[in-house]
Order: C-alpha cells, then structure tokens, then sequence
C-alpha cells in the first residue's frame, strides 16, 4: 500500500508498506537514488511489517531540499512516527546503512535493531575509497571504455541510465548476471539527484573527520548487525572502524555476494536478518 508521509517542513515523501509483525523500516542508497529495496520487503514480509521510502528530492517524493544529513534524519522520523510507531527496526543500505545509523545515535529509544549493510565504515580519511576505484574498474569488465566515454561528457537521459547501469552492474559479484540485475535496478528509472549526491557526500566527508561520530558509536546501546557482501567492490575492511566502536555487534559476511548481497543471495541475507531479529535471539552478541 502506498501512502504519502508530510515533513515538518512540508515536503511529501513517497512510502509503501507491506507484510506483517514488529516494524521495519528500510533506508536505500545513493544519496540521490530512489528507493530499491522492494526485494528486501518481500523477503521479509512474513517477518515484519515493512516500510520502504524515498528519500527528499528522490524518485517519487517531492523533489526540494534542502539536502542534508540532520534533514534526512529528519524526515526517516516523521516516516518512523507516522507508518511504523515509536519504535522500530531499521534497516539500512550503503548511503542508507549511515542514515540509519546517524538516526539510532540521535535517537537510540526510537530504535529496537539496527541492520547496517554494505556500508563504507566511519574512517576518517576514507582509505577505502582508492580501493574501490580501481576495483570498479576492474570488474567493468569490457563494459569499461563504454562507461569511460559516457562518464566523461554531458548526457542525456538516456545516456544517464545507461551509464548508471553499466557502473551498479560492478557492484555484483557474477558478471554473467550482473548486467541483467543492474537493470532490473534501473526500472522503472526515476532519474539520479544530482544536487541531492553531492550536498550530503561532502556532508559525510566532513562528518567523518571528526571523532564524535567515532564516541557517539562506542556509547550506542541499541542492538547492530552488520551485513556485508564478501565480494563487494568496496573493501569490507573499511567497516572494520564502525565495528571496532561499536564494540558488541554481530556480523555477517556473505560469500558470493556483491553490494547487493539480498539480490544474489537471498536466503542467506534473510537468515542473517530474521535471526537477528528474532525476539529470543534479541540481536545480541558478535
């Protein structure tokens, strides 16, 4: 069911509920993406009652900043008030994994578990980032000087789609599928915010520098799962800071899986989050 949640400031987010039992709300990636999550819910919608959503400026919400992380949290609370209760699960991909991690540190009683996936890791200096460069490249593939030529120019519509499509299929493991799953991502294609991607990247980066983020996650008392593809072209030591603050966390790799670890592996992604989940396992422990 699709229904429309209103800011404080006004802006209408798209938002889709299905399933059934304890809340869970989902954030995407990007920034400046639209929500993609919907398998995600379909896995776990015997488990839970879950909500996805765009995010301000994206897809099908309301296309208007302003673009900023405390926004962003934000707006993931007035979805939490008005769809999920005052407490829920959150769930969390890539950009999304660090919204819903900045949310659970700024309002931890909002927050029953917390399920950071192919996220980057709190590092400062973002060391990992070089590395994913050069794997990007690498697992292009073929794809490569297409995707160089597209990168280096003006695009259309068109074009824009095409190169998003050729650079998310490095983010699978299995070049013989990883064009196919990239598209499936792309459709329907709601166009990439542009402005949105690179006000809250440079917010981040600027985040980072600071240590408070690092304090802020040594103090969090709210149960963390760490979900990552073993295969992800972003290196899964650079998670290895978030871990080491967040002290007691579990975490999952999951072998023969990219960024998208639900997509080429399902039901291992949905054992590692409904175990956690589960109301006796109660999310604890490494």
């Amino acid at each position: 069911m699709s229904v429309t949640v209103r800011t404080d400031d006004d802006c209408l987010l798209w938002a889709e509920q299905t399933g059934s039992g304890p809340p869970l709300v989902l954030c995407h990636g990007g920034p400046g993406l639209w929500d993609h999550l919907d398998p995600i819910a379909r896995l776990l919608g015997d488990h839970a009652r879950v909500t996805r959503w765009d995010q301000r400026g994206c897809g099908r919400s309301q296309r208007r900043g302003p673009y900023a992380v405390a926004r962003s949290v934000a707006d993931l609370d007035a979805v939490r008030d008005q769809l999920a209760g005052p407490r829920t699960a959150l769930l969390g991909h890539s950009w999304g994994a660090h919204l819903a991690l900045r949310y659970a540190l700024d309002h931890p009683e909002r927050v029953s578990h917390l399920i950071y996936v192919s996220g980057t890791g709190i590092d400062a200096d973002r060391g990992w980032h070089r590395h994913y460069e050069r794997n990007l490249r690498t697992r292009l593939g073929h794809h490569r000087p297409r995707w160089e030529a597209l990168g280096s120019r003006d695009r259309t519509p068109e074009e824009e789609r095409e190169w998003a499509v050729l650079q998310w299929s490095a983010d699978f493991a299995y070049p013989d599928t990883a064009l196919r799953d990239a598209e499936r991502m792309a459709t329907p294609w709601l166009g990439l915010n542009r402005d949105c991607n690179r006000a809250v990247n440079a917010e981040v980066k600027r985040e980072l520098a600071s240590a408070e983020l690092a304090e802020r996650c040594r103090a969090l008392d709210v149960p963390v799962l760490i979900v990552d593809g073993a295969e992800d072209i972003r290196p899964r030591w650079g998670v290895d800071s978030l871990h080491r603050a967040l002290g007691t966390c579990r975490r999952v790799a999951i072998a023969g899986a990219g960024h998208l670890p639900w997509v080429e592996q399902p039901e291992e992604f949905r054992q590692a989050v409904t175990d956690f989940l589960a109301p006796e396992r109660g999310g604890r422990g490494r």
